[in-house]
């Protein structure tokens, strides 16, 4: 009776040319919709007597599983978690502690997370490999664009003060890490080593220019010669670097404030350029030329008589953002 009557039973099968379609037999729908219904569907016993179907079953309703899952040859059943409010892993992990001290689960059963957390955890383990590797790549062309250990201290050490900006603006839009901010923090490194370059290249040059100008003269640098070589060396730098600054605000500010399919992602990927490329302005245009005073004073003490030029200064052309 369950069989045919509410779950159907195939009787036969028509054909429409070389179509084949089967056919089904089962009662009208609204004599299977409700408890009461099922209860009360007559059914014929072999002495003849009609009863209802609610005589010889119990029906009721029960909440169970929506699908029988398998994986690895074994049952499972999902619980769906949306989680607002927090970052993802954060939540997986303290998720973890909370069932290890509270659930004890049965022998022969076990927990695993997945969804989105497996793709962070494998974004993590790819990132902690890429990123050491890209900085160390980084420390390495520096080195080889300037030839000294102090300008690479400097650009590199400087470089936190450009991140700082990024991590402010996260902060105050409220965004958790993720993968699409690592993204973002990453192209904020880039450009930020870029133009800490240019301005550290531009310094070179004009002290250059003071250490021939002095070895000419036949007198030893002086500071007040490294102060004209910052002057001339950060106002060349000024008009490249805002518009360079206001190039990368117009381009990023309208995904900030769009809507709209993958605006969320990408959001998260352009804040950190955002915020980060305000302190980057002020890491090219003070921080690297006030440690560029402070390397040269220390220079100036240690070594009172060195006319000798700056290494790693590409005299021979001027480079371009």
């Amino acid at each position: 009776m369950v069989r045919t009557a509410i779950g159907g039973m195939r009787i036969s099968e028509t054909v429409e040319g070389l179509e084949r379609y089967p056919i089904n037999i089962r009662y009208p729908y609204d004599d299977r919709t409700s408890i009461e219904a099922l209860r009360e569907l007559p059914m014929v016993t072999p002495s003849g007597a009609q009863i209802g179907l609610g005589d010889v079953a119990d029906i009721t309703v029960t909440d169970g599983p929506g699908m029988i899952r398998s994986e690895n040859a074994r049952l499972n059943g999902w619980i769906y978690v949306d989680i607002a409010g927090r970052d993802l892993g954060g939540y997986v992990e303290e998720a973890r502690r909370v069932v290890a001290e509270q659930v004890d689960l049965p022998p022969g059963y076990s927990v695993a997370w997945s969804g989105q957390f497996e793709f962070l955890e494998r974004a993590e383990k790819r990132l902690g490999m890429i990123v050491p590797v890209t900085l160390l790549l980084i420390v390495v062309l520096l080195f080889m664009a300037f030839g000294r250990a102090v300008d690479v201290a400097t650009i590199v050490g400087t470089l936190p003060i450009a991140l700082s900006g990024g991590f402010w603006l996260l902060w105050m839009l409220d965004f958790d890490l993720s993968v699409a901010v690592v993204v973002g923090f990453i192209a904020l490194a880039g450009v930020a080593v870029e133009t800490a370059i240019i301005m550290q290249v531009y310094l070179n040059l004009a002290l250059d220019k003071r250490r021939r100008l002095a070895a000419a003269e036949g007198r030893p640098v002086t500071m007040d010669d490294v102060h004209d070589a910052v002057t001339e060396g950060a106002l060349l730098r000024l008009r490249p670097k805002l518009m360079t600054v206001a190039t990368i605000f117009a381009g990023l500010l309208p995904i900030m404030i769009g809507t709209g399919t993958g605006a969320e992602v990408m959001r998260r990927i352009a804040a950190p350029m955002v915020g980060g490329m305000a302190t980057a302005t002020l890491l090219t245009l003070f921080v690297i030329p006030a440690v560029f005073v402070l390397v040269n004073r220390i220079d100036a003490v240690r070594n009172p008589k060195t006319q000798s030029s700056t290494p790693g200064a590409m005299a021979h052309g001027h480079p371009a953002e």
